[in-house]
């Protein structure tokens, strides 16, 4: 068996000179910079161009634009199929209905384009949209024309309604605010009403409303915040507030809106 052993060389490792490397560093960026000059530049041919100009008519795709739409017609926004709305008229109004029946369905008619009846059997007024329908809210409008007519309202005060958008219709009774009974009951009424209307007609003026007291139940005709102003001065009666003290509120408010409309 033969065993070889390895010896460690004592030579040192071959070091190269710097200044050869640099000589020869030199020598290849010489021989680059002659070959740079002595290339001469290439030109593009013209099968070049025209091959370019085809890759570059297939692949850009032309610029997009937002696409333009013309005005939609004004009957787009309708809704096709007619709708019908029913509103019950209590039996202490159907008499009053019957006489004001010209001026009820005139403005509905002419004013919204709305077809409209009068059921006795069933003791209702039945509204309905057609085509001559002007807008799409025309069949709220219309019910509550009929509803404010229904509740006590003169016609000349609900039509108000179908001419201007910021009037609405608040309901509540005396028991919402206060539970009264009895003569405490008749007591809280008088409040309300006053004398021959007194206070009735000064809460209408002072928040440019309109009031409806129907036994315990009050209606308001009138803007979002003339119905708050109303309704606070009617609770307050109901709570046992003087109509002095009340009166004296009105007026605050009244000349805070007269200096508003300035």
């Amino acid at each position: 068996m033969v065993v070889v052993q390895s010896t460690p060389s004592t030579s040192k490792p071959h070091r190269k000179n710097r200044r050869s490397l640099s000589k020869k560093k030199k020598a290849r960026v010489d021989q680059d910079h002659d070959m740079s000059n002595a290339s001469p530049a290439i030109k593009p041919t013209a099968d070049d161009e025209e091959i370019l100009i085809d890759v570059d008519g297939a692949d850009v795709a032309p610029p997009t634009e937002a696409p333009v739409f013309g005005p939609a017609p004004a009957s787009a926004g309708q809704t096709l199929k007619s709708e019908t709305r029913r509103v019950a008229i209590p039996p202490h109004r159907m008499t009053p209905l019957k006489k004001e029946w010209i001026n009820i369905f005139g403005p509905l008619t002419e004013i919204l384009g709305l077809q409209v009846r009068m059921n006795v059997q069933r003791k209702c007024v039945e509204v309905r949209t057609s085509k001559h329908s002007k807008e799409l809210g025309a069949l709220q409008k219309g019910a509550d024309f009929v509803k404010a007519f229904a509740l006590g309202f003169d016609v000349n005060d609900a039509l108000a309604l179908l001419r201007l958008d910021d009037l609405y219709l608040d309901s509540f009774e005396i028991k919402d605010v206060k539970t009264l009974h009895g003569d405490h009951l008749s007591r809280a009424i008088g409040r309300i009403a006053g004398q021959d209307g007194k206070t009735k007609f000064t809460i209408e003026n002072a928040s440019r409303t309109r009031i409806i007291l129907a036994d315990t139940k009050i209606h308001i005709l009138g803007s979002f915040q003339n119905i708050k102003i109303a309704r606070d001065a009617i609770v307050s009666l109901i709570l046992g507030s003087p109509p002095g003290k009340v009166y004296a509120g009105l007026r605050t408010v009244a000349s805070r809106m007269k200096q508003r409309a300035l």
